[in-house]
């Protein structure tokens, strides 16, 4: 990675750094206004539904989408790594019997660092290996943490399946049909990285200083649990579930809380000018596994809340919105819906990370100091 060299100074802040430039990367890129993302110049409605998550973390992590042979000794890899590491797996009872989800994935995550044989070495090949472990256990952290809570067991993983049919085997405790492992991989594909969010930005600001690959993804975790990053698809579902009356509801129930201030979640985005390019393939899976469950009526409210948002405010869904009623048809809890975003995204983190590391400079940005100045000290007695 190879920062951009600016010679002229900065006149005027950008709040949030909104359209500066923090790094190059060679991993993703977006085109807001044509509605285009990309990972490793692959356009991802070209990876979307074709490419499977493994090819995925092969081509985010290494470059390239694999050959047959890479891809096998991939998911073996991938599946070596499932298992909980022992510091984890002690602590686990406590946190899941007293912390919230995402809260409860930092703390895991932290101490699945602690057990890692390669910890304290940020070369390139212990960082290849890091990497792989982290996306193999993370389904298993949070499926452990669902079990844990709720006092049920974990199945034993299927080696016929994959990470997404894995997850969904031990978070919903059933085989899922093929068609549901599908929508969830490709679901997997879509959510894998996306440039310079908040998250990644996160996890590259602490590899920055040559901090571990571990640390570095506790600091994405971290930054995914805040509202403003995370959190957006549990809100869709929340705010689906609290209208009563089904989908001729749905019009009015927009209109009260858009009158009242209130900011609809799943809506309008940083980056996209039109619609997220992610959202027409989670659209259509919101229909697909609603027919599958048997249960479409959220498909359906999610089409309805779309018109009505699109009719008062002109915004566009994003990736979150139709992301609720996947993941709820799916038969994943509600309040796992970010740590399922955290899974997903370990491939693009640790990309970024390795990306970081390879061709390093410290972040440090500048700031624009706003209080007083040329202030002098008045002695303690004489204040007052």
């Amino acid at each position: 990675m190879a920062d951009r060299r600016y010679t002229a100074p900065v006149t005027a802040p950008s709040r949030g750094l909104a359209d500066v430039v923090a790094a190059s990367t060679a991993i993703s890129d977006i085109d807001g206004a044509a509605g285009r993302l990309s990972y490793r110049g692959y356009d991802i409605h070209d990876l979307g539904g074709q490419v499977s998550f493994e090819e995925t973390v092969h081509l985010l992590q290494r470059g390239t989408l694999p050959t047959q042979a890479e891809l096998d000794g991939l998911v073996e890899q991938l599946a070596s790594a499932r298992a909980l590491p022992p510091l984890a797996a002690k602590a686990l009872p406590d946190i899941a019997a007293q912390a919230a989800p995402m809260e409860a994935l930092r703390s895991l995550l932290s101490l699945v660092g602690h057990d890692d044989p390669d910890k304290d070495d940020n070369g390139a090949a212990a960082n290849a290996r890091k990497a792989v472990r982290l996306v193999g256990v993370m389904p298993t952290l949070v499926a452990s943490y669902q079990a844990a809570r709720t006092g049920g067991g974990v199945p034993d993983p299927d080696p016929s399946l994959g990470v997404a049919g894995n997850f969904l085997l031990q978070i919903t405790g059933r085989t899922p049909e093929p068609e549901a492992v599908a929508a969830f991989d490709e679901c997997l594909v879509l959510h894998a990285d996306h440039t310079m969010n908040a998250s990644t930005f996160a996890a590259r600001v602490c590899a920055a200083t040559l901090s571990d690959m571990h640390s570095a993804v506790v600091a994405a975790v971290a930054t995914l649990k805040g509202p403003l990053h995370g959190g957006a698809n549990e809100a869709v579902m929340r705010t689906l579930e609290s209208i009563d009356g089904g989908v001729e509801a749905v019009p009015g129930a927009v209109s009260d809380i858009l009158g009242s201030g209130a900011k609809i979640m799943g809506f309008g985005h940083r980056v996209y000018r039109t619609e997220d390019p992610r959202a027409t393939h989670l659209r259509r899976l919101s229909e697909s596994m609603g027919q599958l469950a048997g249960e479409t009526k959220w498909y359906e409210m999610s089409i309805a809340m779309e018109q009505a948002v699109m009719a008062e405010k002109r915004l566009y869904p994003n990736v979150d919105f139709f992301a609720a009623s996947v993941y709820r048809s799916l038969g994943i809890p509600t309040d796992l819906f970010t740590p399922v975003f955290a899974v997903s995204r370990m491939a693009g983190w640790t990309a970024h990370v390795m990306e970081q590391h390879a061709d390093n400079r410290l972040i440090r940005p500048d700031s624009d100091y706003i209080g007083e100045r040329d202030r002098r000290v008045v002695p303690l007695a004489q204040r007052g």
